[in-house]
């Protein structure tokens, strides 16, 4: 029997241990960030007004490409503000903080696009100050379209903070320039426990121009 060229061989083992391991073929790449790096503008318009946030490509461009990602496809459209964190609802009393959290609707969730990489504080320069807009997670790498906005300055929040009791902090990507008001509207609302009954519409989010 005939025995394949040293080469052939190699190039067989190559692709047999590309197509065995279940990282190669779980892993996705991260959503690209766009050309531009200049600041861009995004607007939400929820049914108690209009907030605009200013997204960092330049310093966090994972988190901030997955973001315009979801925008760009229309997920947020139809999503809510589901969850405000107020001193009547804070269940950390050690590590309070103000924030609320939004995403798409429920329906969508099973859309979600592929969990981005945590871009740490540490790493970015970036800090949960009051209007910041940091991406919402569970473990590390694990943020995918959930969102939440600071209504008071929350350095718990960042790398080494206690807020996670992983240490690793949460990824901050943008802040608010127009309609904080609203998130305080949308803070003060009415909640069960931490959830707000009913969630607060997202009627539609969009780049400005």
């Amino acid at each position: 029997m005939r025995h394949p060229a040293p080469a052939l061989a190699l190039r067989s083992l190559l692709l047999l241990a590309c197509l065995g391991s279940p990282l190669v073929a779980q892993a996705s790449p991260p959503a690209p960030a766009p050309e531009s790096a200049a600041p861009v503008v995004v607007r939400l318009e929820t049914e108690l007004g209009a907030i605009d946030l200013e997204i960092d490509l330049v310093r966090a461009p994972l988190s901030a490409a997955n973001f315009l990602r979801y925008v760009d496809a229309g997920r947020y459209d139809g999503g809510r503000f589901h969850r405000t964190v107020r001193p009547d609802t804070e269940t950390r009393p050690d590590v309070p903080i103000a924030v609320v959290q939004a995403g798409v609707a429920p329906l969508r969730q099973t859309e979600d696009f592929p969990p981005v990489p945590l871009e740490r504080t540490r790493d970015t320069g970036l800090r949960h100050l009051a209007g910041t807009l940091s991406m919402a997670r569970g473990t590390p790498d694990s943020a995918t379209s959930d969102f939440f906005v600071c209504l008071e300055d929350s350095p718990v929040l960042d790398f080494g903070g206690a807020r996670n009791p992983d240490g690793q902090g949460f990824a901050a990507f943008g802040r608010v320039t127009s309609g904080l008001d609203v998130v305080r509207k949308i803070q003060a609302s009415p909640a069960t426990d931490q959830s707000l009954t009913p969630p607060v519409a997202i009627v539609r989010a969009f780049r400005r121009p």
